[in-house]
């Protein structure tokens, strides 16, 4: 529901800050007020042309913003599209706004955030109507009609049934399309696979074993630099030579000089147990040197096993993973591959059977559905070309179109042919009305424009009123072509429906005028040169000398007049 609209800098429009009740709400004035110019401010801000000759002469933009309050049958439908879009800041309300600079830029924002225009329309139409403004009316877009179709029939658990049927039927085919694909080319990839898990197997991989390898490999290679090094270093610490005694021999002596220096002098004791703790350490390096010389290996076909073993590592660590571990991911993977492959056949045979179940299923529950829909488009057909009779189109024809379309992989029918269906069965439905005598039915959006198209639209309206979750509907020009007595009949299907929706409506009818819960007048105003538009609530006085007005020159007659109009709106609707 619309609660708050500010308009700044629109056209005439200064400044205008309006709140909005629910019911019926009425704006009267003169031509030219700025009446159209409120509406053209409504249809910029849910996604309508930002066009910058609306931008107030001397002003750099021009500046529309609405508030709704979501406490319908549309809030889910808008909480949907806010939380897709990380736009959900209070649940109970939604702000919309547009401005539109001089320069030809428009801004659009939703909850103050800045958004494109097509999401402004995407809401929009989830919250308004403006009927009038033919390009604006969810009832003129053939896919809307199927929803409203459902609405009105109350197919909610048939149809929660079929897509639950529609939806496995989609997974099991998702399945099949993978099978039937991995068949087609079964045996080249069965030839790869095959090929690749026998190649990663039949390595042996271990992981970590690279690393000892390479290790292994540079003690081969350099086996007799390294034996060289250690037979040195063992021949001066052990063997020495004529010319110099080994190093254990020199530092055995130092050892035993300090142990006769410490039994002298005990001062010394620290000295000579370092001396001896040297020698047993040397002794330990003489050890691990002879040890070390009896592993060196001089293996030229051990250092050839070694390297080949490194470059099969590398090799299949280049075509299946960056290390041994990816590798033998990998070739786990192959063989999953090969038996999902090999199986497939039997899965695929099993897989269709069900198929055909799901369809059969699949067709019943459409028939279902499809019945449903015809049985309600009859009723629902009846009683908008009744409404229609009320507003004086009483040759006005409604009928439903319901179309299907074949497809080699739909659902089966009785005669043996096969028809296309999505999630919301097999119909294409659209809305034909013929408004005249001897003219055929044709599609809902090519009917006449203006004041026959906003009759059609309400009569439609107070039809679908529970099915249309759209909480705000404008009209304008709904006055055009018809009398008093006709706008009587008008304005009080306009306050029905109010009672399900909020209505605006933009009237000279007085007729119409008084069956609004809430009047506003609009007028032009001319101060410092500049033309300016306000707009004020009417009540009790105020609103019967606007009423007098709209009947002619106010005087005892019009004011009478205007008081019994009132009278007997008060009357229909107590009747009601």
């Amino acid at each position: 529901m619309l609660t708050e609209l500010h308009i700044q800098n629109f056209a005439i429009i200064d400044k205008l800050d309006l709140r909005f009740a629910p019911g019926f709400i009425i704006l009267t004035g003169e031509t030219g007020a700025g009446k159209s110019i409120i509406l053209d401010a409504v249809v910029m801000l849910i996604g309508g042309k930002a066009d910058p000759t609306f931008v107030r002469t001397d002003s750099d933009a021009a500046f529309v913003e609405a508030v709704f309050q979501l406490n319908g049958p549309e809030k889910d439908a808008v909480h949907a599209v806010l939380t897709r879009e990380e736009l959900l800041d209070d649940p109970e309300y939604v702000t919309l706004m547009r401005e539109v600079r001089k320069e030809g830029r428009s801004v659009a924002r939703v909850n103050g955030r800045t958004v494109n225009v097509g999401l402004l329309k995407e809401l929009g139409a989830l919250l308004i109507d403006i009927h009038g403004q033919a390009e604006h009316l969810s009832l003129l877009d053939p896919r809307a009609h199927l929803g409203l179709l459902d609405r009105f029939a109350e197919v909610g658990r048939p149809l929660s049934d079929y897509r639950q049927t529609y939806h496995s039927l989609l997974n099991l085919r998702r399945e099949l399309s993978e099978l039937r694909k991995a068949q087609s080319d079964a045996d080249r990839k069965i030839e790869m696979l095959t090929y690749q898990a026998e190649e990663i197997e039949s390595a042996r991989l271990k992981p970590g074993e690279d690393d000892e390898l390479r290790k292994e490999r540079d003690r081969l290679a350099n086996a007799e630099s390294l034996a060289q090094n250690a037979q040195e270093a063992l021949a001066v610490l052990d063997e020495g030579s004529p010319e110099m005694p080994a190093a254990t021999d020199l530092v055995g002596q130092a050892a035993q000089a300090l142990a006769a220096l410490a039994k002298i002098d005990e001062g010394q004791t620290e000295l000579a147990n370092q001396a001896e703790l040297l020698l047993d350490t040397i002794s330990d390096v003489i050890h691990g040197l002879r040890d070390y010389l009896e592993e060196i290996e001089f293996n030229p076909k051990r250092l050839e096993d070694v390297e080949e073993r490194l470059d099969l590592i590398h090799s299949l660590t280049r075509k299946y993973g960056g290390n041994i571990p990816a590798v033998i991911a990998y070739g786990e993977d192959a063989r999953k591959q090969l038996e999902t492959i090999t199986g497939a056949a039997d899965r695929i045979d099993e897989l269709e059977m069900q198929e055909a179940k799901l369809l059969e299923k699949l067709a019943k529950q459409g028939k279902t559905l499809s019945e449903k829909r015809k049985a309600a488009a009859t009723a629902m057909g009846k009683g908008i070309e009744s409404e229609l009779s009320d507003l004086k189109m009483e040759s006005a024809r409604f009928s439903v179109d319901f179309q299907v379309r074949p497809d080699a992989n739909g659902a089966p029918m009785a005669d043996g042919s096969r028809i296309a269906f999505d999630q919301n069965g097999f119909d294409r439905v659209e809305f034909l009305i013929a408004p005249n005598p001897g003219e055929g039915l044709k599609p809902l959006a090519k009917i006449a424009s203006g004041g026959e198209t906003s009759r059609l639209m309400l009569g439609l309206k107070n039809v679908l009123a529970k099915a249309d979750e759209v909480p705000s509907l404008i009209f304008d020009e709904i006055d055009q072509g018809i009398g008093g007595r006709v706008g009587m009949v008008v304005g009080h299907k306009l306050w029905n429906l109010s009672r399900t929706h909020q209505v605006f409506c933009v009237t000279h009818l007085p007729q119409l005028a008084v069956f609004g819960d809430q009047h506003y007048q609009v007028q032009k105003l001319v101060g410092n040169g500049r033309t300016i538009t306000r707009v004020e609530a009417l009540e009790s006085e105020a609103r019967l000398l606007e009423l007098s007005q709209m009947l002619g020159e106010v005087g005892e007659g019009t004011l009478r007049s205007a008081h019994e109009l009132m009278q007997v709106a008060r009357q229909m609707i107590k009747g009601k």
